[in-house]
């Protein structure tokens, strides 16, 4: 190959990566539910989406609305993930009797997540999720769906936070503690 070729080919992918991640870009920052969703509005997306329990049962999450609300995106495959479960075992036995409830939604598929559960001692309900909770995710501002991905809600019906990667407990704490020590009638939506 002479070197006009080579640099004329270098141009031409240069130029077609640029125009596909310009075309990306478009799609996710132009979308009008890309993380510029109002937090009230994405919280009740959460309460009205239909996931499936272990079981097979298909549930959502309303029947915790006005708790302080950690729904947690993760997948068993995901060791980030891995390494912040057992900080929401504790935390969900530390604080649950003040109104805190984790809820794990896991994409992924029943009988894993079942053997996880019991490897890691799961002391809260574990849903599965599919690729419409991908997009769930991403109208809570994940725009690349990376996975762990936690929402607090606080118990006024809104997201209080959206925390990409795993959670440190300090964080996790800083994030929960003011949220159970708020009065719900405060924090009208």
């Amino acid at each position: 190959m002479t070197r006009g070729r080579a640099v004329a080919l270098f141009v031409a992918v240069a130029i077609a990566s640029a125009a596909v991640g310009y075309a990306l870009n478009r799609w996710w920052a132009g979308s009008s539910i890309a993380g510029r969703e109002e937090p009230g509005a994405i919280a009740e997306a959460v309460f009205a989406a239909r996931l499936t329990d272990l079981t097979g049962g298909v549930q959502t999450l309303a029947p915790w609305r006005g708790r302080v609300l950690v729904v947690n995106f993760w997948a068993t495959w995901c060791a980030p993930c891995r390494e912040e479960i057992p900080v929401f075992v504790r935390m969900q036995e530390r604080y649950g009797g003040q109104g805190l409830q984790f809820v794990g939604i896991a994409i992924d598929h029943a009988g894993p997540v079942a053997e996880f559960a019991r490897e890691f001692q799961i002391n809260y309900p574990l849903l599965l999720g599919g690729l419409e909770t991908l997009e769930l995710v991403r109208r809570a501002g994940n725009r690349a769906g990376v996975l762990p991905h936690t929402l607090i809600i606080g118990r006024s019906g809104r997201v209080a936070a959206s925390e990409l990667g795993a959670l440190k407990e300090p964080r996790l704490e800083a994030l929960v503690e003011p949220l159970l020590r708020a009065d719900p009638e405060s924090n009208a939506r």
